[in-house]
């Protein structure tokens, strides 16, 4: 994870938008898809893990009554503090403990291929300590990711870590991108 993360941080460097979040229209979409794939219109406490600045949080926050997000750059985590005032925004890089917060939605947006093996393994259980009953929203870049793990690869080694904790079932899926949503505790 060191090289990842000092990659991470050398992207950050520059901007605290180094993805273009906030003018994209491919990023924007995907923000409305997956506000879309969601199942409620109001969630108690929401988790994202790999929040980066917040861009998705700013289109999520809105349909939760406490959204926390967590993110290895610290450039990032105030980029998020600033999008989004009233969310809860730290610092952690995983695997570290998760925070606690009943939280009934949990969001992995193009995260998991910044993680090992082992890693994404032990996040399934992780999830399911902090929110035994959330739903998941988990988005994937399907095309080059420059990390050692492309997106399809991590979400396979993710569903496989969930086995009997969840069954993650594709909500859409554009060639560049999927999302796949599950719930904690319901599996088929």
């Amino acid at each position: 994870m060191t090289a990842t993360l000092d990659h991470l941080h050398q992207l950050y460097a520059q901007t605290d938008d180094p993805w273009g979040f906030d003018d994209s229209p491919y990023e924007q979409g995907k923000f409305i898809a997956t506000r879309n794939a969601l199942t409620k219109d109001r969630y108690h406490a929401a988790l994202e893990i790999g929040c980066g600045n917040g861009a998705l949080a700013r289109h999520l926050a809105p349909h939760c009554a406490r959204y926390t997000g967590i993110d290895a750059v610290d450039r990032a985590v105030i980029a998020a503090r600033t999008k989004v005032p009233g969310g809860d925004f730290l610092v952690g890089c995983y695997p570290c403990p998760l925070p606690q917060g009943n939280f009934d939605l949990v969001i992995l947006s193009e995260f998991l291929y910044f993680l090992t093996p082992g890693e994404i393994a032990h996040l399934g259980r992780d999830i399911a300590d902090c929110a035994p009953r959330a739903e998941i929203i988990c988005i994937t870049y399907l095309g080059d990711t420059e990390q050692t793990l492309q997106g399809a690869d991590a979400l396979d080694l993710f569903r496989a870590g969930i086995r009997g904790l969840i069954n993650l079932e594709p909500v859409i899926n554009t060639g560049l991108y999927r999302i796949d949503r599950g719930e904690m505790g319901r599996v088929a």
